[in-house]
This record gives C-alpha cells, sequence and structure tokens, in this order.
C-alpha cells in the first residue's frame, strides 16, 4: 500500500498506479473460463456485438498479490465488501465465480472497482480468467450482492464492525473518522483497498486495513509514516497508529 497524502498546505496527493485497458467485443460463453471475441464488420461493432461489449481497466496496486479492476460501472452502491473465504463469497454471485477460479484468494468491492487478491498462480495466466468472470457477471445482469434478492450482505465479521473507545475520548475518535474520510480512504481506495477505525486506547489508533491493503508488504510503513503523522499533526491526542 504505497500512498501520499494530501496535507493543509496542499501537498502531493495519492499515487495511482497505470493500468492496462481491455475492450473486448465479445460473446460470453456460459462459462465463465472462456472469453469468446467476436470478429468487428467494416463499419465498426455490429448492434448485438455493442450490446455484449464491456470496457474494463486494471490496475496494478502496491501489493503485488492484488490487481484492481474497474468495470466503468458502479460496483456497490454503499460502503465495501471485504470477502476473505468461500463461505464469505456465498453473499455475492460474482464473489462466487471468482473464488473458484484456482489460485484466488480474496474479493474486495469498492464503489467503482473489484479488486482481487492470488494465493498462487501468477496474473499473466489468471488475470485474463479473472476478466472473464467479471464481464460474464456485469453482462448477465444478475445482482452484485444477494442482499439485492433479500439477503442481507455481511461487509464484517461482528468482531471488525465493534469500535471500542472510552466515552471521553468520543471528540477525539470523531476528529479521527473525519480526517480518515477526507484525507486517508480516498487514497487508500485508489490502491484497490479500504481502512476501517476499530478504536483508540491510551493514545493510541487501532485501525483495519481491507482489499488490497490488508497484506500488502508496505501498509505498516504507510500506517507509521504516513497515517500516523497525519493523525498527531491535527489531532495532539494521538501517539501511535496500529493495523489490527
Amino acid at each position: 500500500m504505497g500512498l501520499k497524502l494530501k496535507t493543509a498546505s496542499g501537498g502531493g496527493g495519492p499515487e495511482i498506479s497505470k493500468g492496462t485497458c481491455f475492450a473486448f467485443p465479445l460473446a460470453v460463453s456460459p462459462s465463465y473460463l472462456r472469453i469468446i471475441l467476436t470478429p468487428l464488420s467494416s463499419s465498426g461493432l455490429e448492434p448485438d456485438v455493442l450490446e455484449n461489449s464491456m470496457f474494463i481497466q486494471t490496475e496494478v496496486t502496491p501489493n503485488p498479490a492484488s490487481l484492481k479492476f474497474l468495470p466503468g460501472r458502479p460496483v456497490m452502491m454503499l460502503g465495501t465488501l471485504d470477502i476473505r473465504s468461500t463461505e464469505g463469497a456465498s453473499q455475492s454471485p460474482l464473489a462466487q465465480a471468482l473464488f473458484a477460479i484456482d489460485g484466488i484468494s480474496g474479493v474486495f468491492f469498492g464503489s467503482d472497482f473489484i479488486s482481487v487478491t492470488k494465493s498462487g498462480g501468477n496474473w499473466h495466466q489468471l488475470k485474463p480468467v479473472v476478466l472473464g468472470a467479471i464481464m460474464e457477471h456485469f453482462l448477465s445482469g444478475e445482482p452484485l450482492l444477494n442482499s439485492e434478492t433479500g439477503l442481507p450482505a455481511q461487509e464484517d465479521s461482528q468482531e471488525d464492525s465493534e469500535e471500542f473507545f472510552a466515552e471521553g475520548d468520543a471528540d477525539t475518535v470523531a476528529a479521527i473518522k473525519k480526517l480518515l474520510e477526507s484525507h486517508v480512504r480516498p487514497a487508500v481506495a485508489n490502491d484497490g483497498g479500504d481502512i476501517k477505525f476499530r478504536g483508540f486506547r491510551d493514545g493510541t489508533v487501532y485501525l483495519a486495513m481491507k482489499g488490497a491493503c490488508s497484506g500488502c508488504p508496505s501498509s505498516t510503513a504507510t500506517l507509521r509514516h504516513g497515517i500516523q503523522n497525519l493523525l498527531k499533526h491535527y489531532v495532539p491526542d494521538v501517539q501511535a497508529v496500529e493495523q489490527i
């Protein structure tokens, strides 16, 4: 997770990795493991091909195990969703399709992007298969979440969603959350992830990293030298930042 945070003096913004663009005029086979390209006519896309076309941009992230996919349309309408198991994938047809790919171990849905994390294999082989699964899902018209058909989506476990801090620290926590929302989360989203406030105790802020930022080799340095310095500068009660 490598990012630069904006400061009050108008410093540099987050660094966005440049990705690769894919524009496939296609007919999608019943299996997400195959992408069938449809030839173009001399005059351009035929109407039936245009209806089955999709433009997906991919971006590398600071985490070599994760790639960011931007389908060019909204993904999560509200909040974010971090899925790290096949059991958790049951709440999303797209997550189920992605977890069915050998080597995929994590799926993160942001407002307009999908971060996919691998535990094995290489992206040269995995990326076309992931692209096929994402394309087939969006072209099928299926809802992203089963909650859209009546089943609740679980963004975090109960443990992850619980916050802890003393009642007397409420004002400090409010200031911390405001800085995270305005300065940190937009930059982290550019890297294919998210950050959640978990707690504040004895001067230490506890944060949870999501998506591509979870397990990123540079996340510790970012927390200590980026986010910690920012919070200490604006909130005097903050002494340290820890990831949990």
